[in-house]
């Protein structure tokens, strides 16, 4: 749909305009410095990290540079562009910036370029090796055929947003950057729906194979007194676990497990520690744990216990 709009040739001697609806816009090489190069990549993300180097000494050093990277046949073609003086320029025209959809390059439709187009009295728009150039008007043979007529079949697929800061909350990288966090926690709901579905599947499937050989389950009474029962023994069990996760937390070099204990209500722990520092160190972490804490045999050796 954004391609569907009127396309606009933009170049330094056109006319002023007066728009009421946005518009696409082609920009002649006066706004843009082009190369081409083959590189062994196979994306353009990839070949946009070699643009800054490529044009070393071609661009104005006060110039604030953007890349518009695409591949042509073997090769890449590389386009430098200034936006600020694009729009600065754009201004002096009638442009406003929510008049301005999208960007795309002369160098984009060179195969529609079949014919020069006159821009102005001095200066010309013509393809030479595959490459839209402007050149002196009067170079051109009286012969050759300038009827070129420029429309919207000339747009390329692909172009470069023009950000309108007037008409937007967010600027377009806070917009990705919102955009990438909804999609991160998007792909975390689908992941974990996935598992959790997984999951009732089998567990599904294992209800009904305990049916098949159990037929008094499928009492509700006695399911429920079975689910209750189990649900409980689950419950303890992960407490269990948790406590000697938070005890294998403090087993680290310097540190011996000397003795352990546990059974339903409780658990006990006592470590040796090479050294007072280690010992208050594991201190420190048995507290944040909530286990009491006591010392021994000069405070190097630490008894820890816990209710389950």
């Amino acid at each position: 749909m954004e391609n569907s709009k009127e396309l606009l040739l933009v170049h330094t001697a056109m006319k002023h305009v007066s728009l009421s609806e946005p518009v696409n816009i082609m920009l002649t090489p006066q706004f843009y410095t082009m190369t081409k190069e083959v590189l062994p990549v196979s994306y353009a993300y990839q070949a946009k990290r070699f643009a800054g180097s490529l044009f070393d000494g071609l661009l104005e050093r006060e110039g604030t540079y953007e890349f518009f990277v695409y591949k042509e046949d073997e090769h890449w073609t590389f386009i430098a562009y200034d936006i600020d003086m694009i729009i600065s320029f754009l201004q002096t025209k009638g442009f406003h910036l929510g008049d301005v959809s999208k960007i795309f390059f002369a160098q984009q439709s060179v195969d529609e370029f079949t014919a020069p187009y006159i821009l102005s009295d001095q200066d010309a728009l013509v393809a030479l090796d595959e490459t839209i150039v402007v050149v002196p008007a009067n170079a051109l043979s009286p012969e050759e055929p300038t009827s070129l007529k420029f429309d919207r079949q000339f747009t390329p697929k692909k172009g470069v947003s023009l950000e309108d800061a007037s008409s937007s909350i967010f600027t377009l990288k806070q917009a990705i950057l919102v955009s990438s966090f909804f999609i991160f926690f998007a792909m975390m709901f689908l992941i974990e729906g996935s598992r959790y579905g997984g999951e009732n599947g089998s567990a599904e499937e294992e209800l009904q194979a305990l049916y098949a050989e159990y037929p008094s389950l499928q009492s509700r009474y006695t399911r429920e007194g079975i689910l209750s029962k189990y649900r409980e023994l689950d419950k303890t069990e992960r407490v269990k676990r948790d406590a000697v996760k938070k005890l294998s937390a403090m087993l680290f070099k310097g540190v011996t497990l000397t003795s352990f204990y546990m059974d339903h209500k409780s658990v006990k722990a006592n470590f040796s520690c090479v050294n007072e520092q280690i010992a208050q160190r594991v201190e420190n972490l048995g507290k944040q744990a909530q286990f009491k804490v006591s010392k021994t045999k000069g405070g190097k050796d630490l008894r820890m216990e816990g209710t389950l």
